[in-house]
C-alpha cells in the first residue's frame, strides 16, 4: 500500500463536524477491522455504542486524522471506565432506548447481539482490569492504515491519559483481528487475563508514551 502524503494528513482533537466521518469509519471498520454494512442495516448502531458516547462524555480525549478536510482515522476513549460506565447509563442510554430497545430474549441476530451490548455497559468493568482504568477505541480507514496514524493516535492519547494521572489503559479487541493484535503488540499492550473473554481478547499497557 503506497501512504497518503504526510503533508495531506494531520492529527488533531476531534471536533463536532466530524461527527458524519467518526460514523463513517466506526461502520468501515466495524468487522474485524473490515466493512461491517452487510451485518448492521442500521448505519448508527455501532457508532452509538462504540464511539459517539466517547466524544458526548469524554471529548478531551477524542482525536482524530484529518485528510483532505476529512477525519479518516480516530482514537477515543476515557480516563476513568467505571465513571464512563456510570455516565454512560445515566446521560447516554437514555436517548437510545426508543430506537433500540432492550432485548427480552437471548440475541441471535448480529444487530441484536450489538443492541445488547448497548444495554448492558457494565460489561466493560472487569476486575482484572482494575489496574487498567482507562480504555480506548481506534480505528483507521483502510487507506490510511499502516502509514504511521495508529502509532501517532495511540502516542497522543496516551500522552493525554499520562497528563491526566493515569497509569495504565486496556483495550478489548475481536481475538480473530490479527492484524489488529500485530499492531498492538508493536505499540506495548500486552495480553490481559481475564477467565471466559468470549470472542474478544483484553489487552492493557502503561501510558508512558509507545
Amino acid at each position: 500500500m503506497t501512504p497518503p502524503p504526510a503533508s495531506q494528513a494531520i492529527l488533531r482533537p476531534y471536533r463536532p463536524e466530524d461527527r458524519d466521518a467518526l460514523f463513517d469509519i466506526c461502520v468501515r471498520t466495524g468487522h474485524e477491522g473490515g466493512d461491517s454494512r452487510h451485518l448492521y442495516l442500521d448505519p448508527e448502531l455501532l457508532p452509538n455504542i462504540f464511539a459517539a458516547p466517547y466524544v458526548v462524555l469524554e471529548p478531551d480525549l477524542a482525536f482524530v486524522v484529518e485528510d483532505g478536510g476529512r477525519a479518516v482515522g480516530y482514537i477515543v476513549g476515557t480516563a476513568d471506565t467505571a465513571s464512563f460506565v456510570a455516565r454512560y447509563r445515566r446521560e447516554w442510554l437514555p436517548g437510545l432506548t426508543d430506537r433500540y430497545p432492550a432485548l427480552v430474549q437471548p440475541p441471535s441476530t448480529p444487530t441484536e447481539a450489538m443492541t445488547d451490548l448497548m444495554h448492558r455497559p457494565e460489561r466493560m468493568v472487569l476486575p482484572e482490569l482494575e489496574a487498567y482504568p482507562a480504555h480506548l477505541h481506534i480505528d483507521l480507514l483502510p487507506s490510511h492504515q499502516r502509514c504511521g496514524y495508529g502509532r501517532q493516535l495511540m502516542k497522543t492519547f496516551l500522552t493525554a491519559l499520562h497528563a491526566q494521572g493515569v497509569p495504565a489503559v486496556h483495550l478489548s479487541m475481536v481475538t480473530s483481528n490479527t492484524p489488529a493484535r500485530a499492531f498492538y503488540n508493536r505499540v506495548g499492550f500486552h495480553e490481559i487475563a481475564v477467565p471466559d473473554p468470549g470472542p474478544v481478547t483484553y489487552l492493557g499497557r502503561a501510558t508512558t508514551s509507545p
